[in-house]
């Protein structure tokens, strides 16, 4: 059988079949860690996958797009780290266990033995070699180490706080987790409880998490960044005193509007924080008690909700404004949240929504202080922030804002009575845990030496063999109910002790593991610090903007921490990142309960991997969404058969010797070769993958008609171009490419070739064409060199019949030149 009946019988299985067991053989994506390799590194990381079952549809298109990034640079002549391992704990596969009677490793390790397989079958270039699995003892030992070091600075710390409770999983759920007041795993409502837990203090790193974005700018997706931003939420203001009746201390609020102060009217503290209850008189406890139960019902979502009818209840105390003497009267209102700030707000009710909406319900005084010509609110029922004169302000009067707070926070802070502060709406991260598959927290309590950390010749903590039933939720965490776990030796004086029986947040785990890649066999720390210092950090990190907030925000606090301990040469862990949009069906996202839900399986199997992955790229830019019922990959299909008939005709002409070079071919085909290539050089580099594969589809058409109807497939600049073609397919169809390359005569595997060689004479335009509008409209076309200056195309377009004709005398307000492709002339 001949190369073109091969190739008109073009057939995805057999090609899939025979190029995984060769590259299997070959390993052709380890990296190497030789230091005298003198090839440039290039760390290219996708997300690690969470093994809840078989790879779906978001998969093949976030590995499709890490994947073509991680081949580009090997065929450019880097020596590429492009590794795979698994996110592994977590509560998906505890709740498993429980239905199913066994242990979460079980249906864990079988999902990544599925997964791998799929991997391979979906031909992503990874280094199989530093696989790694979060739940591997081997692993969770150094995630445990990184937590004690972390307690040493005292960066771990435990401490009483609201949470977020999950009745559902009967589990705390951070800030983060928390979707619209649900959780985002089962969806329930989440309820607010006060326990004592594990965080970690990502607040004193807060300054630094904003400032070294800077860095990030225009290597980060700008939503991310800004998502980031709002989600720290740096304020500027001052701290403020304000003495209560019946209490020794006065309670600080922050505002950051001290401007105000002339115009709070009333005091209020969150209905459930400690504060209330120490404040509420006598008389007022009953009224509170049976406030809070309807609060404790709501969600901080809820809470916080514009649109919810303001509630609350008078504790019978007052404060004392600190600026006029003036005693107001101290609420407890659900509005206001326990744990921001001190979980007590001065209300100015003029210039604050909220505060304006519970005067009026309680019919509290309101007294205007910011001059701004809008309706006085107390009438009109909106309040006026934002900027104005002060009024009404003693020696504030007159002055603008931001001169007004400067002087109200100098003289506060001349009487002791405050100072300019900043607050953050970033909190402490919470990392406790009441589930089991996870890394257990590696403390002991002891009676005579307290809380005590585990030695590190003592980690890692094991988890207990617990299955089935024994995980169910019981309201505190499974390991508590492990008495011979729980029970231990303390490794200070050796009495009893017992085990803290909650496991660490599994974001925790994925904060680091990109460290352990570079050097996933050292056995003396986390990673090998020279390892990582060869390697990191990631050049190019590919995955999904849900984990904006989440994952990048804790892996940038990691990494700050782990630089400061002069672990890391480095502050941020991830230099580049792309985002890639969901994959969805009919207009939504794919759920079983909506029916439009998409196997890969049978995709793969029907229509074959490299259309698949081709389809994922071609569809459009790597940060929208993919509409599965718009894609059609039968057509992709179609073009690869293409691409390999063009291969197969040139095969079938025999090798080209040395002395019949390309530089005797065909000119036309051979300049729109090297335009192609250069192009595509510049989209990958862009991550504009889809662009890129537009480009190799016309350069399939080009290579066509010289066979065809050119010069033939002989001709030295149709081989340049066929082998151009397996080259740069190779980022996006692997297995095609690689038949091509094995077609063309080649005996080594296409991803060791080079990337094709641009002239720059081929590539140079000696003339284009010129788009010349006018108010908009297209009026005339010009043909110019390729160099021409700005000023000339600007005179060659004024001066074009079109141009005139358009103007009909009228005069030129202003003309745009974007040499040498666009004119745009304005008329007056």
């Amino acid at each position: 059988m001949t190369a073109a009946d091969n190739a008109d019988r073009y057939d995805p299985r057999a090609i899939q079949d025979k190029w995984q067991n060769r590259w299997a053989a070959m390993d052709i994506f380890r990296a190497s860690d030789d230091p005298a390799d003198p090839r440039p590194r290039k760390y290219v990381l996708d997300m690690f996958p969470y093994p809840s079952g078989d790879l779906h549809m978001g998969h093949a298109e976030a590995y499709a797009l890490g994947d073509a990034m991680a081949r580009y640079f090997t065929l450019r002549g880097h020596n590429v780290l492009h590794p795979i391992g698994w996110d592994a704990f977590g509560l998906p596969a505890e709740n498993a266990a429980i239905r199913n009677n066994t242990h979460p490793a079980d249906w864990t390790y079988k999902n990544i033995d599925v997964q791998a397989a799929s991997f391979r079958q979906y031909g992503v270039s990874f280094d199989w070699s530093r696989r790694l699995q979060t739940c591997d003892p081997e692993y969770y030992r150094w995630t445990q180490w990184l937590f004690l070091r972390f307690y040493e600075r005292g960066l771990a710390y435990r401490a009483d706080g609201y949470v977020n409770w999950c009745p559902v999983d009967q589990t705390v759920l951070a800030n983060e987790q928390v979707v619209n007041g649900k959780c985002e795993r089962c969806g329930s409502e989440v309820i607010r409880r006060v326990l004592r837990q594990w965080y970690f203090k990502i607040t004193e790193y807060a300054d630094r998490l904003l400032s070294d974005m800077a860095a990030l700018e225009g290597k980060w997706p700008e939503r991310v960044l800004l998502m980031q931003r709002n989600w720290i939420g740096r304020s500027e203001g001052a701290e403020v005193s304000f003495q209560i009746e019946a209490r020794a201390e006065p309670v600080i609020v922050f505002t950051t509007r001290p401007d105000t102060l002339y115009g709070a009217t009333f005091f209020v503290v969150a209905a459930d924080s400690p504060l209330a209850a120490e404040l509420c008189a006598a008389d007022q406890r009953a009224a509170l008690e049976s406030y809070l139960a309807d609060v404790r019902k709501l969600t901080d979502i809820e809470r916080q909700s514009a649109e919810r009818e303001k509630t609350g209840v008078f504790l019978g105390r007052h404060a004392i404004n600190p600026v006029n003497g003036e005693r107001i009267p101290v609420w407890a209102a659900d509005y206001v949240l326990p744990d921001y700030g001190t979980g007590a707000i001065m209300a100015v009710p003029a210039h604050d929504q909220r505060d304006l909406d519970f005067a009026r319900k309680f019919g509290l005084p309101v007294r205007v202080v910011l001059e701004t010509g809008a309706p006085d609110p107390a009438v009109s029922g909106i309040a006026t922030p934002g900027e104005g004169t002060l009024i009404n302000s003693g020696p504030l009067d007159g002055l603008s804002k931001q001169t007004a707070i400067a002087k109200i926070t100098e003289i506060l802070t001349g009487r002791g009575l405050g100072r300019s502060a900043v607050n953050y709406r970033l909190r402490d991260w919470l990392l406790s845990r009441q589930r089991f598959w996870g890394a257990p927290i590696p403390v002991v309590y002891c009676d005579g030496c307290g809380e005590v950390a585990v030695p590190d010749e003592r980690l890692p903590v094991l988890l207990p063999d617990l299955r089935g039933q024994e995980l169910a939720p019981k309201g505190s965490s499974p390991l508590a109910a492990a008495a011979d776990w729980v029970s231990t030796e303390c490794p200070k004086c050796g009495g009893p002790a017992s085990r803290d029986t909650d496991t660490m947040d599994t974001f925790v785990d994925s904060s680091w593991y990109f460290l352990r890649y570079c050097s996933p066999q050292f056995e003396h720390g986390p990673f090998e610090v020279e390892s990582v210092r060869r390697w990191s950090p990631v050049d190019l990190y590919v995955g999904g903007v849900e984990h904006a907030i989440l994952h990048l925000l804790y892996s940038r606090f990691f990494v700050k921490v782990l630089h400061d301990m002069q672990m890391l040469d480095f502050a941020e862990p991830f230099t580049a990142l792309v985002n890639q949009g969901q994959v969805i069906n009919q207009g939504k996202a794919m759920s079983k309960s909506l029916g439009n839900g998409v196997n890969l399986g049978e995709q793969l199997a029907a229509h074959g991997v490299d259309a698949i992955r081709l389809t994922m790229i071609f569809a459009s830019p790597p940060e929208d969404d993919i509409d599965w019922a718009d894609m059609n990959p039968d057509a992709l299909t179609k073009f690869l058969g293409r691409v390999m008939r063009v291969a197969a005709d040139v095969a079938g002409t025999g090798p080209v010797s040395g002395a019949d070079g390309a530089a005797g071919g065909d000119l036309d085909l051979r300049r729109t070769t090297h335009r192609t290539v250069d192009d595509i050089t510049r989209l990958v580099e862009g991550t504009r993958l889809n662009v890129a594969v537009a480009r190799l589809m016309e350069l399939t058409s080009a290579a066509r008609r010289a066979i065809d109807s050119g010069p033939g497939p002989a001709d030295p600049a149709v081989r340049e171009a066929a082998e151009a073609l397996a080259i740069m397919l190779s980022l996006f169809a692997p297995y095609t490419a690689e038949e091509c390359w094995e077609l063309l005569g080649h005996e080594s595997s296409v991803a060791r070739a080079q990337w094709p060689v641009i002239d720059p004479a081929l590539v140079v335009e000696d003339t284009v064409t010129c788009v010349v509008q006018v108010d908009g409209k297209v009026r005339e076309r010009l043909e110019v060199a390729a160099a021409v200056s700005q000023d000339e195309l600007r005179e060659l377009a004024l001066s074009s019949p079109g141009v005139q004709r358009a103007l009909a005398g009228r005069a030129v307000r202003t003309v745009i030149v974007r040499p040498p492709k666009l004119v745009n002339v304005v008329s007056a």
